[in-house]
């Protein structure tokens, strides 16, 4: 009688062991996967468009077109915001780059902690799906030459080491 007390509490104590590791691996925060921004997503990019409406048109302009004088630095050295349409540089950079900059501020995304800028970060503000939802809205709006162009610079970027 002893020994079969021993294996069924062993028996239960593994299978609690082994639920607890189950759950602890199902709620651990997962890695984020690669960046894709998805601009022929109907649903997200409407999304993306009331969340640049509400967090972002204020400065980047209700087109994206950016801040008067955007390459010429204000009285406290701070470059104005740029454009989002084809005319600015965004679509200059890789998905990932636009993300981390959205998400974690100019001077932590760039590694640049002394650097100033009047962009906050939206960690905190936005989740990761949205702030896809909002660049796949801004590049939604871009020309297909532009569109081409800028999936070139992504294969470009994810073929880099």
């Amino acid at each position: 009688m002893n020994r079969r007390r021993l294996l069924w509490g062993t028996l239960v104590g593994v299978a609690v062991v082994a639920a607890g590791v189950g759950l602890a691996l199902r709620f651990a925060p997962q890695a984020p996967g690669p960046v894709v921004l998805r601009p022929d997503d109907a649903a997200l990019t409407a999304l993306g468009q009331r969340l640049y409406t509400t967090h972002c048109a204020s400065c980047h302009g209700a087109n994206l077109e950016g801040q008067p004088d955007w390459r010429q630095r204000d009285p406290q050295g701070r470059l104005p915001a740029p454009p989002h349409d084809a005319g600015g540089h965004t679509w200059h950079h890789p998905d990932e780059v636009l993300f981390r900059i959205t998400k974690l501020g100019v001077a932590k995304a760039a590694g640049m902690p002394g650097y100033d800028s009047a962009m906050p970060a939206y960690e905190g503000v936005l989740t990761d799906d949205e702030i896809v939802a909002v660049l796949s809205w801004i590049k939604s709006r871009w020309p297909a030459e532009v569109r081409a162009k800028h999936d070139g610079i992504n294969r470009a970027a994810k073929a880099r080491p």
